[in-house]
């Protein structure tokens, strides 16, 4: 494969590196979508949902998952063969028990592309003439290459004894690809003759004839194998996580753009309330109101990840999950401003939802979360703002919208256009004090509670109070 490397020329002159286009089966996300959704760092202290799902055997693993959850899927196909890995994983899991272990992996790693002496030629006399030189100078370099070998022989003889198990032979899907992979590069006649045996009693001729297979005849596939190894790691991690966390694996349609969860919940909140989540092309936007604490920023995030992890091919937290997959997911949730580039919040408010309509008007199947677009401005403008911006986006085919906001004038003006359905959170009261129940409910919000959580922290008792004398310093 031949890998080209785009470079323009800004306004100065300079050069300057253009990214390579996405695969057109890949789901894209932006940096800010991966931060809202907190996938590979959390807001505050506390997992991401990589850490959720990592739990890979090798360092390779780990970045081989990492790779793939920056890069979820679009089209059925690519997540059914995702998903076929798992289910057959989580069938056969004792199976891959035999896989590699970090400690090998690393090994073979740094035996491979470490700076180790290596006999090259094939001739007998010459060889044996490097050998002597190799066994018998600085015994440091040998005794490396002795655990190279070593490492290098385990894994070879592992993976051989791991697709050798009857029941892989219908393992389908992308793991089913990876082991055909692994078959067929095990089956060069090199590798034929490799055991994992104790090296230190070999003699040294054996090692570094050994050495010399690995290091100079087979070191692109000791190098494939190795990340063939990775990958099945990943889908191994991606099976244990879908198992420990109780996730339900997705049903996938084909067609106009939906989806369509029972009792999605964030995996992040322990015994966390869960609700549904239901939109077609008859209802492309969900507007969400509701006081503040009530829920509706953790209900966008719960969708936005159930959704990013049935791209990726594994299970969701919900009870049950439909969907069509999209290309482009948005979220718009901690937008902030940004002193240094002179961006003002508002600005930052406009430029993200510019990105969300520059992909919509270039034909993307786009879902978009957005929490209560537009609060960086007055109430006359954000009204303004977001009537015109949600009417236009209800509008659009093939696209799903999920806003929140407080603006619950907003209700009877977008339920106009049709293709709007109403939902909201509200507070209870017991004993006095309010109380959130997190249930979704249909219908806009009447609740106005600012005053009233005011009142219950005791701010205005404070303000109205006299003023009272700082305590003297005792120094």
């Amino acid at each position: 494969m031949v890998t080209i490397i785009r470079i323009r020329h800004d306004k100065l002159g300079s050069k300057v590196y253009v990214p390579p286009p996405p695969d057109p089966d890949e789901m894209v996300m932006d940096a800010q979508t991966f931060k809202d959704l907190e996938i590979f760092a959390a807001e505050q202290e506390g997992a991401s949902l990589f850490d959720l799902c990592n739990a890979t055997r090798t360092d390779g693993g780990a970045k081989a998952l990492r790779t793939r959850m920056k890069k979820p899927w679009s089209t059925p196909a690519r997540i059914r063969a995702v998903q076929e890995s798992i289910s057959f994983i989580l069938q056969h899991r004792p199976l891959f028990e035999r896989m590699p272990s970090d400690v090998m992996t690393v090994g073979v790693e740094n035996y491979l592309h470490g700076a180790l002496p290596l006999v090259m030629s094939d001739n007998a006399f010459e060889f044996w003439i490097g050998a002597l030189e190799v066994r018998f100078g600085d015994f440091r370099p040998y005794h490396r290459i002795v655990r190279g070998v070593q490492a290098a022989a385990g894994m070879v003889s592992m993976l051989r004894r791991l697709i050798s198990a009857p029941q892989l032979g219908s393992a389908a899907g992308e793991l089913g690809q990876r082991l055909g992979a692994i078959r067929a590069l095990l089956a060069h006649p090199a590798l034929a003759t490799v055991h994992d045996e104790e090296m230190w009693s070999q003699k040294a001729w054996s090692v570094l004839r050994m050495d010399q297979m690995f290091r100079l005849r087979e070191k692109d596939t000791i190098d494939q194998l190795l990340h063939l190894a990775y990958e099945v790691d990943a889908l191994v991690s991606m099976a244990d996580a879908t198992r420990q966390h109780a996730f339900v694996m997705p049903e996938i349609h084909e067609g106009a753009l939906a989806v369509e969860a029972e009792a999605v919940a964030h995996p992040f909140i322990q015994n966390a309330v869960p609700n549904p989540l239901a939109l077609d092309q008859q209802h492309r936007m969900l507007f969400l109101t509701g006081p503040n604490m009530a829920g509706k920023t953790t209900y966008l995030r719960a969708c936005g990840i159930a959704l990013y992890l049935a791209h990726l091919g594994m299970g969701v937290p919900a009870r049950a999950f439909r969907f069509s997959p999209c290309q482009r997911l948005f979220s718009s949730i901690t937008v902030a401003d940004n002193v240094r580039s002179g961006v003002s919040f508002f600005r930052a408010e406009a430029l993200r939802v510019k990105a969300i309509a520059q992909a919509v008007t270039d034909g993307y199947r786009v879902v978009a979360l957005m929490d209560e677009p537009f609060k960086g401005t007055n109430v006359k403008d954000a009204l303004d703002a977001s009537r015109a911006i949600l009417e236009r986006f209800a509008a659009k085919e093939d696209c799903l919208f999920l806003v929140s906001s407080h603006l619950i004038e907003l209700g009877d003006q977008v339920v106009a256009t049709g293709q709007v359905d109403c939902r909201h959170f509200e507070a209870g009261e017991r004993e006095g004090r309010l109380r959130f129940e997190y249930v979704l409910k249909p219908g806009v919000s009447t609740q106005r509670l600012g005053m009233r959580v005011l009142r219950e922290e005791g701010i205005f008792d404070l303000l109205d109070a006299e003023r009272g004398t700082p305590p003297v310093s005792a120094a």
